[in-house]
């Protein structure tokens, strides 16, 4: 009998954390079982298995690690999956510390700070410690490749959508023309370019902005909407509840961030056959493929946004075309199904 442990930071709203409780959800085979730990965040009550879930501090690493330390022994652990560096700099730590033999796999979800500073070192930590390495995009195999992380190390495994949460739904036509945004509230997400974008279509009465999604860059968002006295254009949720209604009522998704991996919430859009456009940055170009599952858009430019915008707006068969050939690609390449089966594989290699 096999025994995993999941690993993330906090349950906070986030893509690595929507990964982090896909598994704990659905992993599941007769000779393995499962444990995850975490702390505190708004996605807790997503944890299936409570009664397997450890819960950790939010800032007592010490006392994180003695916790994971006594986990670790009592309940025999074979596999650690850490979902992000520090999660990862724990699993080594408490290899160390048990003197046990524990295979360590790492997702590598977003572009770390040690990757950036000190590249050398980051390169040294996986080559080193890490049994395999899960990327979730092949933009970031290559990254990590041509960084010196060791070719037989890395498995790409895409993130992968529940087809049953997210059917495919015709878009139905509406009064206003919803053009929406569904991402933290942080400042890689590029909100700001999304309200120049709204700026530039100002005059198209029967246009409307959504923005769904929290975080540390709201009150920026709303001060400058307010700013650009766009107000009666512009409407800010908070979190969404429920990803897949908010998805579903827009007539079209768009992408702005300054970088990316491989975002869910493409995946997400592309099943349920609302139309995306979004800036080529990292892995989008792997599931979005221009004119046929999506649109992209090559630089951060409000006026390429809004043209592409207005260029769907008065194609519906294009927009139609978009959402049905957009659904299928998700089916055939990015389905929950594959990613779990493909993640089950990684821990008995």
């Amino acid at each position: 009998m096999y025994t995993v442990l999941l690993l993330t930071d906090k349950l906070i709203t986030g893509g690595a954390e929507m990964y982090f409780c896909k598994l704990e959800n659905h992993l599941k085979d007769e000779n393995m079982t499962f444990y995850s730990a975490a702390a505190a965040g708004e996605m807790y009550n997503q944890i299936h298995n409570k009664s397997n879930f450890i819960p950790l501090s939010l800032k007592n690493h010490l006392g994180n690690l003695k916790t994971l330390r006594k986990q670790v022994i009592q309940k025999a652990i074979d596999v650690i999956h850490a979902n992000s560096l520090r999660m990862l700099l724990y699993s080594i730590a408490i290899k160390k510390i048990t003197n046990r033999e524990i295979k360590l796999v790492y997702t590598k979800h977003n572009v770390t700070m040690l990757e950036k500073k000190i590249p050398f070192l980051f390169k040294k930590v996986l080559n080193r410690h890490v049994d395999q390495i899960i990327s979730v995009s092949n933009f970031e195999t290559e990254n990590l490749q041509q960084l010196g992380v060791r070719k037989e190390l890395i498995r790409t495994i895409y993130n992968g959508v529940d087809l049953d949460q997210f059917p495919f739904q015709p878009q139905q036509a509406q009064k206003t023309f919803n053009i929406g945004i569904l991402a933290r509230l942080s400042k890689e997400k590029n909100h700001k370019l999304f309200l120049t974008i709204a700026n530039e279509l100002r005059n198209m009465d029967h246009f409307t902005f959504h923005i769904a999604g929290d975080g540390p860059e709201r009150e920026f968002v709303e001060k400058e909407i307010k700013k650009l006295k766009l107000s009666h254009k512009i409407n800010v949720l908070g979190q969404a509840s429920n990803p897949y209604e908010f998805i579903c009522n827009m007539d079209l998704l768009l992408l702005t961030s300054f970088r990316e991996v491989f975002p869910m919430v493409v995946l997400e859009a592309m099943a349920t056959g609302t139309p995306i456009v979004s800036i080529d940055v990292g892995g989008i170009k792997e599931a979005i493929i221009d004119h046929e599952t999506g649109i992209l858009i090559s630089h951060h430019s409000e006026k390429e946004f809004a043209e592409k915008i207005m260029m769907l707006h008065d194609n519906e068969d294009l927009r139609q075309d978009l959402g049905s050939t957009a659904r299928q690609k998700v089916e055939e390449s990015f389905s929950l199904s594959t990613m779990i089966h493909s993640t089950l594989k990684t821990y008995q290699i």
